[in-house]
């Protein structure tokens, strides 16, 4: 699959449920996110084009009191996750406040997973 995003998605280790907010179901777990769009990992596929609003529960956040941000979505694909009994669902955001891209932007900057590796001093007796 070509990628088309525009901007990187970034991981998260936070278990964030994401919910349909009229159906009042359980979607599933963020698995990353951006600006734009989201990745959700859920045990139940989803037709691509669908359209819904979900209901992200925050986690928590310095500095912010919100509990959960409600926004429009647009399902752009669904495939088998390596676990075979989920699934990953890609979600674009069809409108993004202010207020949303500020929470969006909390999210990232709390709880996104970094791969960087520390920068431990050398242990005595080890040769560089």
């Amino acid at each position: 699959m070509k990628e088309r995003r525009k901007e990187e998605r970034k991981s998260l280790m936070a278990y964030t449920q994401v919910f349909d907010l009229y159906g009042g179901f359980l979607l599933g777990y963020l698995g990353d996110l951006n600006l734009h769009g989201a990745m959700v990992i859920g045990d139940k596929t989803m037709k691509e084009n669908m359209e819904l609003t979900i209901s992200i529960e925050l986690p928590e956040l310095p500095n912010i009191n919100a509990m959960r941000m409600t926004i429009p979505v647009r399902v752009v694909w669904c495939q088998q996750d390596l676990s075979p009994q989920f699934f990953n669902i890609g979600f674009e955001f069809k409108e993004v406040s202010e207020e949303q891209k500020k929470l969006i932007e909390a999210i990232i900057k709390n709880y996104e997973f970094r791969r960087d590796t520390p920068n431990y001093p050398p242990k005595p007796g080890m040769k560089l």
